[in-house]
């Protein structure tokens, strides 16, 4: 096979969360754990950090790699789903694995994964497993795919593990509360390995502080030990202001990743580098700080509040549950423009009457679809929109959509795509 022929092996053969739902879901770890022995369990031969969490994870995930990656270390770094290119999951210093690679893997495990039938995500993380150990990483970031307890990177025993926050996203599958959803999010957390905890709210703590006691694991919350005092947008840069309550003094950083939801996300790194500075790990200041700037740079990160152009600007973000869109209308409050262009598509097991209310209705809408079979039609969503006092036209595809709010806007106008990552990975320029 050819890297096309792998890849329609790849997505024709196995199950695809990103394409069908929650069908394709497998709820053990039992593929998994057949096909790391089948590899010689390359995932208990390198050092790892493990990221769950309702939104957050990819952006830490990226944070973090690019300062390890500055600091001198190998650093493979797993995600899902990919926006362009399915190698975009799997990068060793921000460079994706080589499509010679994926052939040879897939042509190797053809045998057992026509015995075993494994899920897509299944393969990708024992491939990713695979490949970091051949390349001889000294430390891999691997960020779940959805929950935590039967994730299928949950296999891993990790230096550190890490959970963003808690949020209402995949409730047909995590529950129907918070809390439910936390219990499965702790189930990353392990015997004696200390786990951080980003943002924090009340139907979560009680269910965090439960899980690390029952693993005897340090639990450390980032929102008790880090403080956002200040924060600026200039010059494409997102300018920090922290508070480092243990020794009261105030560190200023700048990111490249300028959505202001990253003042969130950006304690629960600064309490990852802490934390992995005590567990032996060398990561200075100046180092941290060089890796935050450049993090879109290093590791190839996009679809966050980023800029794809100016005059008029459009912004794409892959936000696409109810605590991410109440992130962007936030961002939107604080942005000046003349008219508000949102293009929008979404997946249907997603509660999207509930995304569409905290949207703006001043905003002209374009309502569209990903070219995926879990794509809620745009007629459907349109209607829906509608409904909530939501205007606009239905598109085929996110870049017709596009082409006609930029035809409609003025220099002064903000373009927003938003609504599913599906969508804004088939923007063509992005």
């Amino acid at each position: 096979m050819d890297y096309a022929a792998t890849l329609s092996y790849l997505y024709e053969h196995l199950p695809m969360f990103s394409r069908i739902g929650a069908v394709a879901y497998k709820k053990d770890l039992t593929n998994t754990l057949l096909l790391c022995e089948a590899l010689g369990n390359p995932h208990k031969k390198i050092k790892t950090i493990h990221i769950a969490g309702t939104n957050g994870k990819g952006s830490v995930s990226h944070m973090l790699a690019a300062i390890l990656q500055q600091s001198g270390y190998k650093t493979g770094l797993y995600t899902s789903p990919h926006l362009k290119d399915f190698r975009e999951r799997i990068k060793v210093n921000g460079f994706m694995c080589e499509e010679q690679f994926v052939i040879d893997f897939t042509e190797r495990m053809i045998p057992l994964i026509e015995k075993i039938q494994p899920s897509f995500f299944e393969i990708t993380v024992a491939m990713a497993f695979d490949y970091f150990q051949k390349q001889d990483v000294d430390i891999a970031v691997i960020e779940t795919g959805l929950g935590g307890r039967l994730d299928s990177t949950n296999v891993i025993h990790p230096e550190l593990s890490i959970i963003t926050n808690i949020g209402w996203d995949h409730m047909n599958i995590l529950g129907d509360t918070l809390e439910k959803i936390a219990f499965e999010k702790a189930g990353i957390i392990k015997d004696n390995i200390p786990v951080i905890i980003g943002e924090t709210i009340p139907e979560s703590k009680d269910v965090f502080e439960a899980a690390a006691s029952r693993k005897n694991a340090p639990v450390h919350f980032a929102s008790n030990e880090f403080l956002v005092t200040d924060w600026q947008y200039q010059h494409h840069h997102l300018n920090i202001a922290i508070l480092k309550n243990s020794t009261q003094t105030q560190e200023k950083y700048a990111l490249d990743l300028t959505g202001i939801y990253q003042t969130k996300n950006i304690c629960t790194v600064l309490s990852a580098v802490q934390e992995l500075n005590m567990l032996g790990w060398q990561i200075n200041q100046d180092t941290l700080k060089k890796a935050l700037v450049a993090t879109r740079k290093i590791n190839g990160l996009h679809g966050r509040w980023e800029l794809l152009q100016s005059n008029p600007t459009v912004i794409a973000d892959v936000a696409h549950n109810i605590d991410g869109i109440k992130q962007i209308t936030e961002q939107l409050e604080l942005i000046n423009f003349h008219n508000l262009h949102i293009i929008i598509g979404m997946v249907k097991d997603k509660e999207v009457e509930q995304v569409l209310g905290l949207l703006p209705a001043h905003a002209t809408y374009y309502f569209t679809r990903a070219q995926i079979p879990r794509a809620m039609p745009a007629e459907t969503l349109a209607a829906k929109g509608l409904a909530l006092n939501l205007k606009g036209d239905v598109y085929p595809d996110v870049n017709t959509a596009l082409q006609m709010a930029l035809k409609r806007a003025t220099k002064h106008d903000l373009i927003l795509v938003c609504g599913s990552v599906f969508l804004v990975g088939e923007i063509t320029y992005l």
